[in-house]
């Protein structure tokens, strides 16, 4: 069956692209539902015109981003979506991984807004002059219901100029990029288990776990400086973190 959705040439945006565009849809709409398996690229090359490495490297884009899993012999096949799935090899701010998951309720709302001066801990760690100003937000991430990420963000103020509890509630990073106009570059990010903290205990529904996997992420603009140090902490039981390794 032909797809409903067309392939506009006239698009300044690549071919492949806009073919994972169309089946991502497809499988948030529940078109393609979870754990069924895909057309064959065969069938994908006819029903969007297009050439089989083109269709290959749009799987391979849905399998990148978590929607699809390929098993050699036997297709491609699309993934349950009822954890939040987070790339370890990109810099993906909340709302572009909230894209990936319509249908499903996210929130978030900031807990605390504060400007503060740059706790000495974090003057060493991202080698700032005493006394720098810093934004401290604390933003909770709700996700069918329960209070499940604790965004615990530290921005320099001089870099970041502006921010509000507004933006904060929106994207910081693209307020960064398309307001500030800025070029965010690389993070250097740990991933580990660590004891649930008092301030876990309130902001977070945890029910009767005792850990939570911490994201840190130092992260840096295009000329180098770090403008950002950011703890993400997640419940254990609702995402699963992913990346593409190759030989």
């Amino acid at each position: 069956m032909r797809s409903s959705f067309s392939i506009e040439r006239s698009e300044p945006v690549a071919k492949y692209r806009q073919i994972y565009e169309r089946l991502a849809e497809r499988m948030k709409t529940g078109e393609y539902a979870a754990e069924s398996k895909l057309p064959s690229e065969t069938e994908l090359m006819h029903e969007y015109d297009a050439s089989r490495g083109t269709v290959r490297k749009a799987l391979d884009l849905l399998q990148e981003h978590g929607y699809v899993r390929k098993h050699h012999g036997k297709g491609v096949f699309v993934l349950r979506r009822d954890q939040i799935e987070f790339q370890f090899n990109g810099i993906v701010s909340f709302s572009e991984v909230y894209a990936s998951l319509l249908g499903r309720s996210i929130q978030t709302s900031v807990a605390s807004f504060e400007d503060i001066e740059a706790p000495t801990w974090l003057v060493d760690r991202m080698d700032l002059t005493p006394g720098t100003r810093m934004y401290r937000i604390e933003r909770v991430r709700n996700f069918d219901g329960e209070d499940v990420i604790l965004d615990v963000n530290y921005f320099v103020k001089d870099l970041v100029p502006g921010l509000t509890k507004e933006i904060a509630e929106r994207s910081i990073y693209e307020y960064i990029e398309q307001e500030l106009g800025l070029q965010i570059s690389y993070a250097k990010r740990k991933i580990a288990a660590e004891d649930v903290t008092e301030l876990d205990r309130l902001r977070l529904d945890l029910h009767d776990y005792e850990y939570v996997i911490v994201i840190t992420n130092d992260t840096f603009l295009y000329e180098g400086r770090q403008f950002e140090y950011t703890e993400s902490r997640h419940r254990l039981d609702k995402f699963q973190f992913s990346d593409v390794a190759r030989r």
